[in-house]
């Protein structure tokens, strides 16, 4: 009986400490299960490799990632929830795990995922959790995905790296293996150059690009301009 009673208490109190340190780290409990996840691999297309971000409001992102020499394209969309086919209403309001991210097509001759993953911890700030400018919410997380073991220990490494030089161990950055992207609407697709105009535009993404181009001009694609 007393057997009984103690390893009851063990268990009951591993799970208090287990739901404690969930709650000290922020991790829902869909992060813990994507966590635990095997990585997609995705295949290689016409050269082009693929990588996969979330670092806030996905105009913003799209645009920054498209300056970058060696990026053939970017797509704006969803991912790091477990919710099928999302929609912006759905993830723009809270109702999905999914976070805003971007799907980068690059090519491996000339860029290397290292280069990507410098640039998306460049682009943002990776010490505000669940947030990212004006953005407010887990879908505006900073989240970076691996494929395989390789690209973890590139992100894994580069965050250790930037919280002992830069960030004093405070990067709330997630690192989730990849399962699957939902392309956004079509309206969200370019979105930045498609609308110059728009306030949030003028006062978010284009600053923020700015702030990017001029702190990195060596991995833009036309470096002379900048």
């Amino acid at each position: 009986m007393k057997i009984h009673t103690m390893r009851a208490f063990l268990i009951t109190f591993a799970l208090f400490f287990m739901s404690l340190s969930c709650t000290n780290s922020g991790n829902t409990e869909n992060d813990l299960a994507m966590m635990q996840k095997l990585p997609f691999q995705t295949e290689t297309k016409n050269g082009l490799a693929r990588a996969y971000f979330a670092s806030g409001c996905f105009w913003c992102v799209e645009a920054i990632f498209e300056s970058v020499a060696g990026v053939e394209e970017v797509i704006s969309g969803y991912s790091g929830g477990i919710e099928e086919n999302p929609s912006y209403e759905a993830v723009s309001y809270g109702k999905t795990n999914h976070a805003e991210a971007v799907e980068v097509l690059y090519n491996p001759q000339i860029i290397s995922f290292q280069t990507l993953v410098s640039v998306f911890f460049a682009s943002h700030d990776p010490t505000t959790r669940n947030r990212q400018g004006p953005d407010t919410g887990r879908q505006y997380r900073s989240i970076a995905f691996y494929q395989n073991e390789n690209e973890r220990e590139i992100i894994d490494r580069t965050i250790k790296d930037l919280n002992e030089k830069h960030y004093d161990g405070k990067i709330t950055t997630q690192v989730f293996p990849f399962q699957k992207f939902w392309k956004a609407e079509d309206y969200h697709q370019d979105y930045e150059s498609k609308h110059p105009r728009n306030p949030y535009i003028l006062g978010v993404s284009l600053p923020r690009l700015k702030k990017f181009k001029e702190n990195y001009p060596e991995v833009l694609k036309d470096k002379k301009l900048h």
